[in-house]
């Protein structure tokens, strides 16, 4: 399988993770040393991967609560080992725009970064 189709299905696999709140999966995916950062209308965020997971499991997730799934991948940019890919995460109020650092390592990619921010709708 080549690196894009790799890449693909682990987004694909990453927003079904976001969107009904399925935390093993998405701990499947991320290095465990992940650092996310983000900024969401004027407020930072700032979390390690386990303090993230533990606010997915927090909340009730979109499909809970009856949202449309409209997640999608917009890009998908990969240079030998390192690769970067950018969301769109439209749930829970918020227009999410998610831009993922990857690497591979042991043969299969993960994501060690995740940088993200709410815009308005049709902003993207």
């Amino acid at each position: 399988m080549n690196s894009q189709l790799e890449i693909g299905t682990l987004l694909e696999n990453y927003l079904q993770g976001l969107y009904i709140g399925d935390t093993a999966l998405l701990r499947t995916l991320f290095h465990p040393q992940a650092t996310l950062f983000g900024e969401i209308r004027g407020t930072p965020y700032q979390s390690m991967l386990d303090g993230w997971l533990t606010a997915i499991e927090q909340r009730q997730s979109p499909r809970e609560l009856g949202e449309e799934f409209r997640m999608e991948t917009l890009g998908i940019e990969v240079i030998n080992e390192i690769a970067y890919a950018r969301c769109r995460c439209p749930m829970l109020g918020f227009n999410y725009m998610d831009y993922l650092s990857l690497l591979r390592q042991g043969g299969r990619w993960t994501i060690t970064n995740k940088l993200f921010t709410h815009v308005a709708e049709g902003a993207t």
